[in-house]
């Protein structure tokens, strides 16, 4: 039997199309791109989440020159609530980032390891956290849960 899978998202040709508490979570993200430690890609990102409770928390990408020892900004940011706001959950995450080698005007995706670890955390409060990814520059991509970034993910139910 053939299934179809279909993703659903909104696109903007630019954050000033935004809602405003958007369009700031957007603008905090790009801004914490200044904070990433990317000295080998030269790729600097920065995430920024919007808690159920109201606080607004950041985090960047953390590279090492023992390669995978470096963490993504999307980890960073869920380190951060799970500890210092622990059982709140996310309403937003923004995602952006700076390209020091390129252009910065498109949206990208979380890798494949945070595509994850967004889904158990979605998973874990109970509650869908929305996603907007952004450039620097140029359009805007949002969807309503993290969880449609990965729709075959592995969960805890595989290990009960």
């Amino acid at each position: 039997m053939q299934k179809e899978f279909t993703l659903h998202y909104e696109e903007y040709g630019s954050d000033r199309e935004l809602a405003p508490g958007d369009a700031e979570l957007l603008q905090t993200a790009r801004k914490a791109t200044a904070h990433a430690y990317a000295p080998y890609s030269h790729f600097q990102v920065g995430a920024a989440a919007r808690l159920a409770n109201g606080v607004l928390i950041t985090g960047t990408n953390q590279e090492n020159a023992s390669f995978p020892a470096g963490i993504c900004a999307e980890r960073t940011l869920l380190s951060v609530a799970g500890a210092q706001h622990p059982g709140v959950p996310i309403e937003t995450l923004a995602i952006s980032y700076h390209n020091e080698n390129g252009v910065s005007d498109r949206p990208i995706s979380p890798c494949g390891i945070c595509r994850q670890s967004l889904q158990e955390f979605e998973q874990r409060t109970g509650r869908p956290m929305r996603v907007i990814l952004g450039g620097e520059t140029g359009k805007v991509i949002v969807l309503e849960r993290s969880g449609l970034l990965l729709p075959f993910a592995f969960s805890a139910d595989e290990l009960r």
